[in-house]
């Protein structure tokens, strides 16, 4: 009998261990919603009128991809005066050049025709870069989310479309103060979306806000979830654990 009690002592106390991890885990598991790293507004630096726009909503891009072009016939013609003069000074130095080597140009003159090919290269890449204004291009790897404006219409102000960048994710987590002490950068946690898209992904601590919500008692954390396949979208809720 005594050996019998024993083992269900064991027993007993292995399941109370069960219940008691059970509970800590529910303890530690948390409502989430994901959202994208990043959401861009990609506007044009000049204004003027939209030549093309060759994105639309649900394209994928890439960081630096031509998503629109403003009409750019001034500009062009200005980079294209801008070389011509470039390449007229360096030719005018190089014909020049023999006279320069047996001194039959005075200092002053050398210095004048030098002057005057470096101030037309500093011309022309000033037109250049007046010409690549009118070029806009993605600033983030993403999806393109909303297009905005089409070509033929004019930009000042407004955004041309709206990127988001959804590798990684953003995980945004609302916890009470009193977790705060178990959770740090760095920490991984367990984040299950609630519908769509089913599994268990592994994510990573990046910020724990240090300014707590008083009316609430709660702090925000946020977690990034690699997402390279694009497989999960944003905007889902989700539950996490630690």
């Amino acid at each position: 009998m005594i050996h019998g009690d024993k083992e269900t002592a064991l027993a007993l106390t292995g399941f109370m261990v069960l219940i008691l991890v059970s509970f800590t885990v529910q303890a530690k598991e948390f409502e989430c919603l994901l959202q994208p790293n990043k959401l861009v507004d990609v506007s044009s630096p000049v204004s003027g009128i939209l030549d093309d726009v060759s994105i639309e909503r649900g394209d994928h891009v890439k960081k630096g991809q031509v998503i629109a072009i403003l009409k750019s016939e001034v500009e062009q013609a200005a980079v294209d005066l801008a070389r011509e003069r470039a390449e007229f000074g360096n030719r005018k130095v190089i014909r020049n050049e023999e006279l320069i080597q047996k001194n039959l140009i005075s200092p002053s003159e050398k210095d004048e025709l030098e002057t005057e090919l470096l101030i037309s290269r500093m011309e022309l890449r000033q037109a250049e870069a007046v010409l690549l204004q009118r070029t806009i291009a993605s600033p983030i790897n993403g999806v393109v989310v909303e297009r905005y404006l089409s070509a033929g219409e004019f930009v000042q102000d407004d955004p041309i479309a709206k990127i988001a960048q959804l590798h990684p994710l953003n995980v945004e987590v609302i916890v009470p103060i009193d977790e705060i002490a178990n959770l740090r950068k760095g920490m991984v946690g367990v984040v299950s979306p609630l519908s769509m898209v089913k599994g268990n992904y592994k994510a990573k601590i990046v910020i724990v806000d240090q300014v707590i919500d008083a009316a609430s008692s709660t702090v925000g954390v946020r977690l990034e979830l690699p997402n390279s396949d694009y497989k999960i979208p944003a905007g889902l809720k989700c539950r996490v654990s630690f």
